[in-house]
């Protein structure tokens, strides 16, 4: 039997790993695939109802790590996850994404000598003062293997030099997870909780340390929303982050007094996909909201200078925008008075990402022998 260890660290992780271990399931008895959970973002709550909604069993393995600033956090995961691996003795470790558990696992397991797969490799906004673009250049330059969401991640892999075979482009396993939700996301309820109705309300998210941790610009961003509202409802569930910078700032009050501004606890994955599919627009700074609104056909804007998903921006339905209050202000009026932007889905955004890793896993050796 191989034994196959998936890494589980943050909340986008999550989407990206349930597709992979129940493509797996078709592989027993003879491949083993194991999750093992950091705890790199940890609240009881939500994690619980991401692994009902995603349908994931309980982690074979949870460090439980917590916070701490990158440095501390990383090496503790180091130091956790190489006792799992010496206990579980795996034959291949997957790592996907870019948050601190990535670099932290696959580090660990490319020193410990076994075989390491990145999945979501490839990406780069180019962004050296973003962590996650850290992450993913160091996550890349030691992995063994390399699976591939979009041409300009398998693009940036040649250029630096990986070798072709160990390349795979097999689409986007958080796109696996979207389609494995859809008849779950149409039963939520949170519309009729929150009190909204269907495409009369814009969806936004702001989490960015350069959107949010400069009280300048996140008072900015704030009474954009608060007069955005007077035009259409808002649907804002909240980062903690954000939350302790408005309130470090004194800026909730930006936000509490206006009726039409619906502050949210974050939600759970159903319940999120379903205030996603329903919405008029989305404004967010994320990485993955990006390409499931493409899916979705949902008009996004990324208050960002960069982007790692180039193709949301080239076929899909996002587009791009400085993160300044008057380019926020521009990108507003256009959506709410002019024709929109017709997206495509790209490539292989098809839902059977997770089983092509799976069955190149299986049919290439990319495991210990």
């Amino acid at each position: 039997m191989k034994r196959i260890l998936s890494v589980v660290g943050a909340r986008p992780n999550f989407m990206k790993v349930a597709p992979i271990h129940r493509a797996f399931q078709q592989y027993s008895p003879e491949f083993e695939h194991c999750i093992v959970h950091t705890g790199q973002h940890y609240d009881a709550a939500m994690s619980d109802a991401f692994f009902t909604d995603l349908a994931m069993p309980a982690p074979t393995v949870f460090l439980g790590i917590g916070g701490g600033s990158h440095a501390e956090q990383t090496a503790r995961i180091m130091v956790e996850f190489e006792k799992t691996c010496l206990d579980l003795q795996p034959d291949l470790v997957i790592v996907v994404g870019d948050v601190n558990s990535t670099i932290a696992c696959a580090l660990t397991a490319v020193k410990l000598g076994i075989p390491t797969a990145h999945v979501e490799a490839g990406l780069r906004s180019y962004d050296r003062k973003m962590p996650e673009e850290i992450n993913r250049i160091a996550t890349d330059s030691i992995c063994d293997y390399w699976f591939t969401t979009e041409e300009s991640g398998t693009n940036t892999l040649l250029q630096q030099g990986c070798e072709k075979d160990k390349v795979f482009f097999v689409g986007n396993t958080m796109i696996d997870s979207l389609h494995y939700a859809m008849p779950m996301v149409h039963n939520s309820t949170i519309l009729q909780e929150i009190g909204i109705q269907k495409k009369e309300y814009a969806l936004v998210t702001m989490h960015r340390p350069s959107n949010v941790d400069e009280p300048e610009q996140l008072s900015a961003l704030m009474n954009i929303l608060a007069e955005l509202s007077n035009q259409k409802a808002i649907v804002f569930p909240v980062h903690p982050r954000t939350k302790q910078k408005l309130e470090e700032y004194g800026l909730m009050h930006i936000l509490t007094t206006h009726p039409d501004l619906h502050l949210i606890l974050p939600q759970g994955y159903i319940n999120f996909v379903a205030l996603m599919n329903n919405a008029d627009f989305v404004l967010t700074d994320s990485g993955g909201i990006q390409e499931e609104t493409t899916v979705l056909g949902i008009p996004c804007i990324t208050a960002r200078t960069t982007t790692e998903r180039p193709s949301t921006v080239s076929l899909g339905t996002n587009i791009l925008i400085d993160p300044s209050p008057e380019s926020i202000h521009k990108a507003l009026h256009k959506m709410m008075n002019e024709p929109r932007k017709i997206g495509q889905i790209p490539p292989l955004w098809d839902g059977k990402a997770a089983e092509r890793i799976a069955s190149i896993i299986v049919s290439h050796s990319l495991y210990k022998q």
